[in-house]
């Protein structure tokens, strides 16, 4: 297991900090993190899963790999859960033992100051240290900005996918971490 990675900008009051979940931590406090997150995207008509699970879906999917929360105090500010290998549903285009990533969410408050950056590459660094060389996602290829913000990180698309809990089709994207 790698260590936290520790707050390194600003004042104390600013600093994020990002650990492992622990029993300690709050499943509805996570979920209501996530809705926020996501809310901007459910009000474009984009309903991703994340913008409305309840707290049993939550506590499901954050069991499914390693979830890293971000604190900025004692504030919940983002979230990342990481899994490898990606058991993905049979058709989905991912690469065998590829690794990959959900939940990845910032609190708005928390939007332009790289936290999201920091979870990404956290998300690629953990996924790397499990043993995989390709690292999978998905996200609504209606959200464009979306979509351009992981393939300037480098992520190629490489096929569509339409999950029955969401409104729209999927662009899944495989990002090379042998390369990084």
């Amino acid at each position: 297991m790698s260590e936290p990675v520790m707050a390194t900008k600003g004042a104390a009051a600013d600093e994020v900090a990002i650990r492992l979940f622990t029993e300690e931590d709050s499943v509805q406090e996570l979920t209501c993190l996530l809705h926020r997150a996501y809310a901007d995207h459910a009000a474009a008509g984009r309903v991703f899963f994340a913008s409305y699970q309840s707290p049993q879906d939550t506590a499901h999917r954050l069991r499914s790999g390693e979830c890293w929360l971000a604190f900025q105090g004692k504030s919940l500010v983002g979230t990342v859960t990481v899994a490898t290998p990606y058991v993905a549903p049979e058709g989905y285009p991912a690469p065998a033992r590829a690794g990959s990533f959900w939940q990845l969410a910032v609190d708005p408050s928390q939007r332009g100051t790289g936290l999201g950056q920091r979870l990404l590459s956290l998300a690629e660094a953990r996924v790397t240290a499990r043993g995989a060389a390709q690292i999978v996602i998905d996200t609504s290829s209606q959200a464009t900005d979306l979509v351009g913000w992981y393939r300037r990180r480098g992520y190629v698309p490489v096929g569509s996918w339409r999950w029955d809990v969401t409104n729209y089709d999927s662009v899944v994207l495989v990002k090379d971490l042998a390369t990084r």
